[in-house]
């Protein structure tokens, strides 16, 4: 091949990339997705688990629902005050008080205090035993089945089955409700981080029908209701349910369970 084809070839060659970066160039112009400075600030303040905690498919979506106002500043349950504050900043609004929740499992049902109607060698996972004889093995239909969906789900090591039953690691927790929408029983739910006294049943059976499945569950004796002087204790579909917008701790209901239920 002569100099001069060599050379032809590499005009042709070079004047092609630049058309073509001419035109990747204009296009990127033309079809660039004008994105929000604050969205981008919101983003790198989360913390970027991407659990969906907050009711959104990730970091990156509620971001961009914060910067066009369709989320609280306080939206992430992860990130908790320090990260509300930050958003705040960036938005400037104020945050205002977060309360830090964790999850708690509402079951004290442990292998030495709930009863077994058989014993059960299959599946381990708690949405499947919906399809075997009485919903499970063990004689309390809402209590805990120890299985480990919720464990299975959690992306902070926060919750694992002890004893026959899933314990929350409140230190771990970051409240983002994967172990809430995983368990069948719908057993778990979120409480203040600061609450002392919790009610450790989900049975809505009556006292008697209790007794037969579980020794320590609550028997809606309404000893707790009675007891308390701030009306934030009350018996409703046969199991006590806390008002922690009312519950000052004082402990008196605490004393007065005969099952010793409420924690």
């Amino acid at each position: 091949m002569s100099i001069i084809g060599i050379i032809i070839a590499a005009v042709i060659v070079g004047v092609t990339g630049l058309l073509i970066g001419l035109f990747l160039g204009i296009a990127g112009e033309k079809l660039k997705v004008e994105v929000d400075e604050k969205e981008l600030q919101i983003r790198d303040a989360l913390p970027g688990n991407n659990c969906g905690g907050c009711g959104y498919a990730g970091c990156d979506a509620l971001a961009k629902a914060i910067a066009e106002g369709e989320a609280e500043v306080s939206a992430c349950p992860v990130g908790g005050s320090p990260v509300a504050d930050k958003i705040g900043e960036i938005m400037g609004v104020a945050a205002g008080e977060t309360i830090k929740e964790v999850a708690f499992v509402k079951c004290a049902g442990t292998c030495d205090k709930t009863k077994q109607n058989y014993e059960y060698h299959g599946v381990q996972d708690c949405k499947m035993l919906a399809f075997v004889p009485g919903g499970g093995p063990k004689a309390c239909d809402y209590g805990c089945m120890g299985f480990g969906s919720c464990v299975k789900v959690c992306p902070f090591d926060a919750i694992h089955i002890i004893d026959g039953i899933a314990k929350v690691d409140k230190e771990k927790c970051k409240a983002c409700g994967k172990c809430i929408a995983e368990c069948p029983k719908k057993l778990i739910e979120l409480v203040p981080y600061a609450a002392k006294h919790l009610v450790q049943c989900n049975s809505k059976d009556k006292g008697k029908d209790v007794m037969k499945g579980c020794s320590v569950g609550c028997i809606a004796c309404k000893m707790c209701e009675k007891v308390c002087e701030f009306d934030a204790i009350k018996v409703v579909d046969n199991i006590a349910h806390i008002d922690y917008n009312k519950c000052t701790y004082c402990g008196k209901c605490v004393e007065k369970c005969p099952k010793k239920i409420i924690l």
